[in-house]
């Protein structure tokens, strides 16, 4: 049986903790800034709401010196590289991510050992140490972008996520040398559940992420990124979607198009391990702790922020490329 999307907004905050939120924040003249992935309560009380691309490139043009980043701290660590002179606040330092945290320095480090003269194109999903030990980063929007702009002559070796790699070197006709990692939640998507799912809602259109596997990809009539996704699904005449992302999308598809009905993707075997236990580790409670306190505190070492600052700006540069 599956569990359809029900849109939650505003209404479930309303109160003590709503109202001391907004007044802090206007006190201090914080920003607050949420990924998709966060709970409805939490983006419906952010200045701004996106994924990882667009969350860096919001980074560049705020002017608060007080950002709240409510994601996980690889992304609170990107805005703190590209914004040092910026106190940059996350509400729970144990949000981590699995993918990033499976590329460790040391293991990349033997892992690029092996390919003396390739280029090294990351993905944003990755530790600032991985960053500094990169050429280029990339998201999953300007990923095929930026790869083929790379000379021929060079190989490339992409990481962490196995399955954005493949798909990259899909689009491109072009082999990678991939890293071995993945995301657990769009990896447990199911390729043969999916395929269930679309005999029974023959109308609905498949959206996924490219970070899910081949098996999934290969039955989607749309492929992007969360932003992506999510302006399909606006665009797009069809009035049923079965959404193969991160369940936390939902809310800004139903806010969108309330109209349309939104199926969240079958994972393996009927289990629900489409909501990121890392995303879902920031709580109202504690948005408003963090900003009631200012910590937890992202601090980024000095020589190793310039040293990962200098891809981060390069996939700024080829991404606006002609």
């Amino acid at each position: 049986m599956r569990i359809l999307f029900v849109a939650r907004g505003l209404w479930g905050l309303e109160g003590p903790m709503l109202k001391q939120i907004l007044t802090l924040k206007k006190h201090k003249n914080a920003l607050i800034i949420a990924h998709y992935y966060q709970i409805p309560e939490i983006q419906d009380i952010a200045d701004y709401v996106g994924d990882s691309y667009g969350m860096a490139l919001f980074a560049r043009k705020s002017p608060n010196k007080l950002v709240v980043v409510c994601g996980v701290r690889f992304m609170a660590e990107t805005f703190k590289i590209m914004n040092p002179e910026k106190k940059i606040l996350i509400p729970d330092m144990q949000a981590s991510c699995s993918l990033a945290d499976t590329c460790t320095p040391h293991v990349f480090a033997h892992f690029k050992a092996r390919y003396p003269n390739a280029y090294v194109m990351t993905y944003i999903n990755s530790s600032v140490a991985i960053k500094a030990m990169s050429d280029v980063i990339v998201t999953s929007s300007n990923a095929v972008k930026i790869a083929s702009q790379i000379p021929k002559d060079r190989p490339i070796i992409f990481g962490p996520d196995q399955h954005l790699g493949r798909y990259i070197s899909k689009k491109l006709g072009r082999p990678l040398l991939l890293f071995p990692a993945n995301c657990f939640v769009h990896s447990a998507f199911s390729g043969a559940e999916l395929k269930k799912l679309r005999a029974q809602y023959p109308q609905a259109k498949v959206v996924a992420h490219p970070e899910c596997e081949a098996a999934v990809l290969d039955q989607a009539d749309f492929i992007g990124s969360t932003t992506q996704l999510l302006e399909f699904t606006q665009r797009d005449a069809s009035k049923i979607f079965i959404v193969m992302t991160e369940a936390g999308i939902l809310h800004q598809m139903k806010k969108a198009n309330p109209n349309k009905q939104y199926i969240l993707g079958p994972d393996i075997n009927g289990c629900r391990l489409s909501e990121c236990p890392h995303m879902k580790l920031i709580t109202v409670e504690k948005v408003h702790n963090c900003l009631l306190n200012e910590t937890p505190e992202i601090v980024v070492e000095e020589g190793l922020a310039q040293k990962a600052l200098v891809p981060l700006a390069r996939m700024m540069e080829m991404a606006t490329a002609s």
